[in-house]
This record gives structure tokens, C-alpha cells and sequence, in this order.
């Protein structure tokens, strides 16, 4: 029988294959380079100018991480000088790792400036990340929760479906709770208030009078932030706390105007920080809760951890479970599964410096409009607990 028109095989098809040589090819055959442990911490002299600098920046990466960051610098330093100015990739990566160390070392403001350089000249998603991320290192280093709130903000702008970012923002809000509220205290001997912030284990005095805090009276004292005082002139039975935390009626009070206006601050700014640092600590908790079930091993136990570690932080804000219903409602309206595969499969955006720019809030009242615009009118129409019965924790120890 004839096989149908086209359907013909020819007899080269069968003959036998050309003879091939060992390794894939008829050259040599490929070996890969073998390099022995912390083979970059000898001598390089006679090499190629390309393993040069990458020994000095593996030199400076090991030096970093076993925290000698003197060294660390001169490495990464050399590397710089010896870099192409094609390399941006490397190039970006060294000035990092100078920035990192500066900061470890005390030198902020001159590892403020390498970052800033950097942001200008980033040119994608990714660049932008990196700097926001190393530019909220550099005021963890100063202390300076403002600007760590305004960098995480930043970042949520760009990976909205990150919840380690959301966490964080969580904590540092928690942590702004610390250095909001100045208790004003009145000297006996002077007509002036003095005040008096409130740690987790003591409260200090400006005049040098010291008073250790018990548990309970720590919280009442966060308490006394966000509730409406009925009288701020009443003492407590401790003779400790009747010197330093009761607001008796000092003579010569020039200035009740101004106090008051300062207490009522002093009770709605924290108020309205616990409750972004709660709704904050609940988006995250959901973003976990969300990427779970994809998740095994230490990612999943990491997960976990994280997720128990939230649900503590949210319990001690002492919230009702209507309250905690309507934030976990609010913080997740836009969690949809189709949008966070997206977010977590999607591509760099390679844009102009301008362009990245308009991706990220210019202030944190932008952000914090769009994020926690009417929260805090919504859980008060609600239920009046986080206006009357709200307690805001102290920071962790």
C-alpha cells in the first residue's frame, strides 16, 4: 500500500547519527572554575580586572556581615573606583553597601546623601524599592519614627500587597505612641508645667526626680491618652504619684487656653495612631492569612509566627470584636485573589525618574487619607468604644 502524497520519509532520516564529541561539541570539553572557601581574601594582583572587583566587593560583603564596617567601607570604596560606569547594577549595589555602612557607624547624614543620590538616578520599581528600603534602615539608625512612617508608606504606595511592609508600618506607629503625648506636670515651685514622657519602665523628670511605674499604673496612664479626663486635677493615693502625675491647681495659671488645647491633642493624636497602627497590624495579618495556603516549611512556619506575633500586638489594644470586624472589613476591601497575583508575578516597571515619583504619596496625610481616611468616624458611629473605652498599649519591652 502507498502511503498519501507527502507522507514519504527519506532514507537519510535513518541512517546513523554523526559521531559526537565528549561534552556536547567537537572543542574542549567545558570545566567549571572551582574556587576554594573565601578564595577572594588572597591576593589579587595578576588577575583580570573583572575578578578584581568582585573580590573587592566580596571582601566588603564578608566584612559587613562579620560587622567590621570600617573595612567594609575602604572595600567598598576601592570597588567604586575600579567600576565601569556601564555597571549600573554593581554600581548601585556598592553604593548600598557604603550607605549601610555609614549609617553603622554613626555618619547619617552622609549616608542620607548616598541614597539620595541614588533615588534620583533610579530608573524602575525595583531601584526605587531598594533606596526606600535603605533610606528607612538609615532612620531606624537616627531614631526618627516620622520619616520611618513616611518610607513604609512609601513602600506600601509601590507593593500594597506586602505584608511585611504592612507589619512594620504597624510597629512604627505603635512606636510613635511613645514620644506623642507629653504629660505636662506642674512644678510646686514655679509657675512654669514641666513635662514628663512616658517610657514602658519609668517616667523620667526633667528636674532629675525619677518614679518607677508599676504595670497597672503604666496603663492608666496610656489609658488616660486616649479617654476624655472628667477631672484633670484629680490626685492618686500614692504620695509618689501625687508628687510627679497629679495635676493640682498651681498657682498663677497664666496659660489655661493653651493647656487645654494641648490636652485635647494630647488625647485624639494617639488615639488616632492606634487606631492606624491596629488597622495596619489587621491588613497584615490578612495579607498572611491570604498567601498561607501556598506556602510549606519555614515559609509557612515563618508565616505563622508572624501571625500569632499580630494577633498579640491586636489584643492588647483591647478592641471589641464588632470594632475588630469593621477594621478587618475596611483593611481588606481590595484583597482579592486575582489582584495579589498579580502584584506578586508582575513585572518591573521601567519608568523615568518623574514617573516613579507620582507612584509614591508625597506626605503621609495623603497616605493616610487614603488608607485610614473616615476608619476612625466609622468605629466611633459604630460602637463608642474606641471614643470612651479605648486602651492604648505602651510600647513593648
Amino acid at each position: 500500500m502507498e502511503l498519501p502524497l507527502g507522507c514519504e520519509f527519506a532514507e537519510s532520516l535513518f541512517s546513523g547519527g554523526r559521531e559526537r564529541g565528549k561534552g556536547g561539541g567537537t572543542g574542549q570539553p567545558y570545566s567549571a572554575k572551582r574556587c576554594e572557601p573565601r578564595w577572594f581574601c588572597g591576593e589579587t594582583g595578576g588577575e583580570e580586572d573583572a575578578e578584581i572587583v568582585t573580590g573587592n566587593k566580596f571582601r566588603a560583603d564578608l566584612a559587613y556581615r562579620e560587622r567590621h564596617f570600617e573595612k567594609s567601607l575602604r572595600e567598598y570604596s576601592s570597588c567604586l573606583l575600579l567600576l565601569p560606569p556601564g555597571n549600573i547594577a554593581m554600581r548601585r549595589d556598592v553604593q548600598e553597601g557604603q550607605a549601610r555602612c555609614l549609617s553603622q557607624l554613626g555618619r547619617h547624614e552622609e549616608a542620607l546623601d548616598i541614597a539620595e543620590k541614588m533615588r534620583s538616578g533610579a530608573t524602575n520599581t525595583d531601584h526605587l524599592t531598594t533606596v526606600l528600603s535603605l533610606q528607612l534602615a538609615i532612620y531606624q539608625g537616627l531614631k526618627n519614627v516620622e520619616k520611618e512612617l513616611l518610607c513604609l508608606q512609601q513602600l506600601i504606595c509601590l507593593h500594597p500587597f506586602n505584608p511585611w511592609y504592612w507589619k512594620l508600618l504597624g510597629e512604627a506607629y505603635t512606636s510613635l505612641l511613645g514620644s506623642l503625648s507629653p504629660l505636662r506636670v506642674p512644678e510646686t515651685n514655679t509657675n512654669s508645667s514641666e513635662e514628663v514622657r512616658v517610657s514602658d519602665s519609668h517616667s523620667k523628670i526633667p528636674t532629675g526626680r525619677e518614679i518607677q511605674l508599676s504595670g497597672s499604673q503604666r496603663e492608666g496612664l496610656w489609658s488616660s491618652l486616649v479617654t476624655k479626663s472628667e477631672d484633670t486635677g484629680t490626685c492618686s493615693s500614692s504620695q509618689a504619684e501625687n508628687e510627679t502625675l497629679c495635676a493640682s491647681h498651681a498657682p498663677e495659671r497664666k496659660d489655661k487656653g493653651k493647656e487645654g488645647a494641648s490636652e485635647a491633642w494630647e488625647q485624639s493624636v494617639p488615639k488616632e495612631a492606634g487606631i492606624k497602627a491596629c488597622a495596619s497590624f489587621i491588613r497584615a495579618r490578612l495579607l498572611l492569612q491570604l498567601t498561607q495556603s501556598q506556602q510549606a516549611s519555614f515559609a509557612l512556619e515563618s508565616n505563622l509566627r508572624s501571625q500569632k506575633e499580630i494577633d498579640d500586638k491586636v489584643a492588647r489594644f483591647g478592641l471589641t470584636p464588632a470594632s475588630l470586624l469593621l477594621l478587618s472589613k475596611a483593611m481588606g476591601a481590595d484583597l482579592i485573589p486575582e489582584k495579589l497575583k498579580e502584584e506578586f508575578q508582575g513585572e518591573v516597571k521601567c519608568i523615568g525618574a518623574s514617573a516613579l515619583a507620582s507612584l509614591v504619596t508625597a506626605s503621609a496625610s495623603e497616605f493616610e487619607t487614603k488608607w485610614f481616611g473616615e476608619l476612625q468616624d466609622d468605629l466611633c458611629h459604630s460602637d463608642r468604644q474606641l471614643c470612651q473605652e479605648s486602651h492604648i498599649p505602651p510600647p513593648a519591652t
